[in-house]
């Protein structure tokens, strides 16, 4: 999973689909999360937000683990907290269109 910060971030979601993880290393559901969202099948990437707290604040991430889901540098929607594999399969595909 590619790690982002500040010099790379808003280039990585200028494209898309990208999926990113707002985490903390101290965040006990943000490591059970990780592997969920390995599996599926979009590009991932995560962001520390003790590490990049202007990011986190810029997207209004109150809570983590929040997993945001951009394309074209715009928002398609997001997913705060742990959930299933299958929770995040369905809302990709309600979320993006076909062949994405």
């Amino acid at each position: 999973m590619t790690e982002l910060d500040a010099t790379t971030f808003d280039d990585a979601i200028a494209g898309g689909p990208l999926l990113v993880d707002f985490w903390a290393p101290w965040c006990r559901p943000c490591k059970a999360l990780e592997p969920i969202l390995e599996e599926l099948p979009v590009a991932v990437a995560r962001l520390n937000i003790d590490d990049e707290p202007g990011i986190a604040s810029r997207y209004d991430v109150l809570s983590i683990p929040t997993v945001i889901l951009f394309e074209s540098g715009e928002v398609r929607g997001s997913v705060v907290g742990v959930r299933p594999r299958a929770h995040f399969e369905q809302w990709l595909a309600e979320v993006l269109p076909a062949g994405e």
